[in-house]
This record gives C-alpha cells, structure tokens and sequence, in this order.
C-alpha cells in the first residue's frame, strides 16, 4: 500500500530552520555590534583620541603631542586660567619628557557635549591618574574627531635659588633665555614653565659655583599650576674660590701702614703718637663657609686674627714701647651673581669687590 506524506510535517520543519536561521542572524548582529562597539572604542572613541595623546608623549614625539587637537594652548587662555601669560614653552620638546608607562584606562563618563577620561600610568617610576576632558570635533568620514576640551597642558612654577642655570629632566637650560626678564631676571623670580601632563619633572643643579639633587615634581593636572622651590648649595670649589678671595683681600689690607687701614674689618686705636708705621700681618686666617641668602649667597660672620707691630711714644714722658699685639676681628661678606655669568664678592659692607 503507498504511503502518502501530508505537508503538516514539512511546514513545522520550514518553521523551525526559519526559527534557527533567525536566531543565527540574532546572534550574528550581536555579534557585529558588539565587535563595532570594541572597534570604536579602541580606536574611534574618546578614550582611543586620550591613550593615543599619551602614547606619543611615551614615545617622546613632543611636537606630534603639541598638534593633537586642543593641546595647543595661546597666551589669552593662560591668563584666563589663571597662569599667567608669561609660562615658557622651552620644555615642550623631547629632551625635556620623562618616561610615562603602564598607561590604562579607568574610565569614561558621558556628561553632557564632554566625557571625562580617566587613566592610570606610572610617570617616572609613580604612579599616578588623571582626568581628562573629551569633546567631539566634528566628523572624519564615519568617524568621529576628538578634541580636548581643556588643554592637558600645565604649569610648574619653579623658584631656583643660588643658581641661573639648571637642568630639567637633563634638559640643560639657562634662567635668563627663558625669563621674560632676560639678563635682568631676580635671582628670587619664579620661573614659570609650560609642560606636559601627567609626566615628572626633576629639577637639578651641577654648576661650578651651586648644585642640588634631583627635585621632582609630577604634574599630573591639566591647566594647573604646581610650585616648586629647589635651594642649591655651594660647591666644595666654589667656598675654596671664595676664601681664596677673601684671604687675598685681608691680605692687601695688611699693605696699608697705618692703625686703621681703610675698608678693612681690623684695627686698633692708642691714645698716645706712633713712632714707626705699623706693619701689619695676618695671624689667623678665617675658615671662610657660604650660606644661602635669599636667592644669592654670604658669608655669615667668621672669627679671624690680625698681628699689628708698631712703636709708640708716650706724649707724658717721651718713653717709645714696642707694642706686638694680635687683634681679633670678625669678616663677612655677600656674594652676588652677576647677569653676565661672573660672581661679585664683596667682603664687609664698605670692602672691596674682588671678582671671579
């Protein structure tokens, strides 16, 4: 007998390849969106524009950085946050950066026409986060562009003290090529430099006269301005120069044949006529040591002695003494850098300026 097959079974068959297909296409679209939303975050998204913003100053391509969109930064926006116009822009460049690794991003917040990035790094060894500001800036094709709504530049305003010239992450600079004062700048005046965030910055000091160790700072706020007050001391070849200066100078006092050689921080007074001009020497030189003074340098106060030989005649009785006396004094001075590089050291108020 032949069997006849009805169309109910082939229809529910239809009905569930077409239920399997359409699950399939679900799952496919899902998969398709899922992978647009990675795509674009990795590459297209604001996150993307701030990790490839890092990436460069990682790499040390400073001037690449300086062109990504909203970096750049003119005089009229310094003064509006409150910078002042002034910030040098000599340490936006390679030799200046720090090294800055380990860049990951934290997070992303929508918040209104902006989002707010926010990464971790480790900039010179610390660690470190900060927050960045996003907005779109127009189209690329079917991409979006990015730019930064607040420039990731910032400000550390360095006060050196005893020093004109320093190094900043080995970058060699001189105060007064950066300052807007020049060869005119206060050796007291802040330096305000213009850098990158987040990175750190070390300030240091090897000069003949001053150095310091290194002092760093980590600008990790975007249009902030970060203080920074580095106190260098004087080299062991800097105080031999000065009491080399400060004994000559005593020395050409001991030149001058009379009880009070002038301008000089020793001598003595009798009540009574000299018979011979006194021969003056130096007994005891003074350990000469140079202490910070407000941007400059002194000498504090130091304990020497003089040794005066001179014959006196008694205006009572004629009689001649032969007086051989030590006369203890004290000596002291500034020390002034000069804006062409030398260094004016004056022993005493009244004394004279030797110069090195």
């Amino acid at each position: 007998m032949q069997q006849v097959e009805t169309s109910a079974p082939r229809r529910r068959r239809l009905v569930g390849d077409l239920a399997m297909l359409a699950v399939i296409g679900l799952l496919l679209v899902a998969a398709l969106a899922a992978g647009g939303a990675t795509l674009y975050r990795e590459f297209y998204g604001p996150s993307a524009f701030v990790t490839r913003y890092l990436d460069l100053l990682a790499e040390g391509r400073a001037a690449d950085a300086l062109r990504v969109p909203g970096v750049a930064i003119d005089r009229e926006t310094l003064q509006d946050a409150g910078l002042g116009a002034t910030a040098s822009e000599a340490m936006l460049r390679r030799a200046a950066l720090g090294s800055l690794a380990d860049v990951e991003v934290v997070s992303e917040v929508h918040d209104g026409d902006h989002y707010a990035v926010t990464v971790s790094y480790s900039a010179g060894g610390h660690a470190g986060t900060t927050t960045f500001s996003v907005a779109q800036d127009g189209w690329a094709g079917v991409t979006p562009n990015w730019r930064f709504t607040t420039s990731p530049l910032a400000v550390v305003d360095l006060t050196l003290l005893g020093a004109d010239r320093f190094s900043l992450n080995g970058f060699e600079v001189d105060r007064r090529q950066i300052s807007v004062a020049g060869a005119d700048a206060s050796p007291t005046d802040p330096l305000p430099l213009l850098v990158f965030t987040p990175g750190l910055y070390s300030v240091t000091v090897d000069t003949a006269i001053s150095k310091s160790t290194g002092t760093g700072v980590l600008a990790d706020t975007p249009l902030a301005t970060t203080p920074v007050e580095v106190q260098t001391e004087p080299t062991e070849e800097f105080v031999a120069v000065v009491q080399e200066r400060v004994e000559e100078f005593l020395t050409a006092c001991t030149t001058q044949e009379v009880l009070q050689p002038t301008a000089c921080p020793f001598g003595i007074e009798v009540s009574n006529r000299i018979d011979s001009l006194p021969q003056w020497s130096i007994a005891t030189q003074p350990q000469v040591t140079v202490v910070p003074d407000d941007g400059q340098w002194r000498i504090p106060p130091t304990d020497a002695v003089a040794h005066v030989e001179v014959d006196i005649r008694s205006l009572f009785d004629g009689k001649v003494q032969e007086i051989s006396e030590d006369v203890p004094f004290t000596v002291d001075g500034t020390i002034l850098l000069l804006p062409d590089g030398s260094v004016s050291i004056r022993v005493g108020s009244p004394g004279e300026t030797p110069q090195d």
